[in-house]
């Protein structure tokens, strides 16, 4: 005797049953309505050109949308996890639906795959990126190496990157905006935290080079110690003696400088008519 299950299809199976569930490894795109499209929390990039952003909405208007957005599915819609630029000029052109891949992922690939495409499209700053591989270790315990292969950087360009961070809160601010290169900002690590914020100020207004800018740290770094005067030449006494001499023959000031071929007689006069004395004194006759 078999038994039926009465059962409705579905209960007891949690929501996997109740929200069409798509392979993951599908790679086609469906048509998803922009009203449903909610912003991704772990967005990288935290600035956008209006430029760019205007310029991509003119070309959406021409062409439509051309790639993709990547989102997973939520109960109540779509979760975006890579195309920001192209929803947000969507909206702008006043578009209803967006073509997506929709994958479902975890927070720690959303944030990988919108890091990686960032970089790939070098939409992020510096800055931006540092803090995504900041939160990539410290949430979901990457190492470095790890990383690097992710987003297919260098190990020491990744290292190079978090070390951003450690600059004062103002080099940090000037790399973001543009003001200064990661070469900028790699020359002025080299000083402790409050003389960076100084020197950053000095860079940017003066528009100092990379290379400027390292010598102008190594300079602060290593100050020259200020040449000691030459001490002067111990008094010669026969010099001496000849110059009080003829002070007192001429009667004004003397002075005797000797040299390795012979020397010189500096004999000060005050007026025309004290040059005329000391004429007569040593010549003998008229001025």
């Amino acid at each position: 005797m078999s038994l039926r299950n009465d059962r409705p299809q579905g209960l007891g199976r949690g929501l996997a049953a109740l929200i069409p569930q798509r392979s993951p490894t599908s790679t086609g795109s469906i048509e998803v309505p922009l009203a449903r499209i909610r912003e991704n929390p772990r967005q990288p990039r935290l600035r956008m050109n209006d430029e760019a952003l205007a310029t991509l909405a003119e070309s959406i208007r021409q062409h439509g949308v051309i790639q993709p957005i990547l989102v997973t599915e939520t109960i109540d819609g779509y979760q975006l996890v890579a195309g920001e630029r192209r929803v947000r000029a969507a909206r702008i052109v006043g578009l209803e639906r967006i073509p997506a891949i929709v994958r479902q992922l975890a927070d720690r690939q959303q944030l990988e795959l919108a890091l990686v495409e960032n970089l790939q499209r070098e939409d992020l700053d510096p800055i931006e990126a540092a803090r995504a591989y900041r939160q990539l270790i410290d949430e979901f315990a990457f190492s470095q190496d790890d990383l690097a292969t992710r987003v297919g950087r260098a190990r020491s360009t990744v290292a190079n990157t978090l070390r951003l961070l450690e600059l004062h809160q103002g080099v940090q601010d000037a790399v973001a905006s543009g003001l200064i290169t990661e070469g900028h900002a790699r020359a002025i690590a080299g000083l402790p935290s409050d003389g960076q914020g100084r020197v950053v100020g000095m860079v940017v207004d003066e528009g100092l080079s990379v290379r400027q800018t390292e010598e102008l740290v190594r300079r602060i770094r290593e100050p020259r110690e200020p040449k000691a005067a030459a001490a002067p030449a111990p008094a010669d006494p026969d010099v001496e003696r000849v110059e009080e001499d003829l002070r007192r023959s001429l009667g004004t000031k003397v002075r005797l400088t000797r040299t390795r071929r012979g020397g010189r007689i500096v004999i000060d006069y005050y007026g025309d008519d004290e040059l005329a004395r000391i004429y007569q004194r040593l010549v003998g006759g008229n001025a």
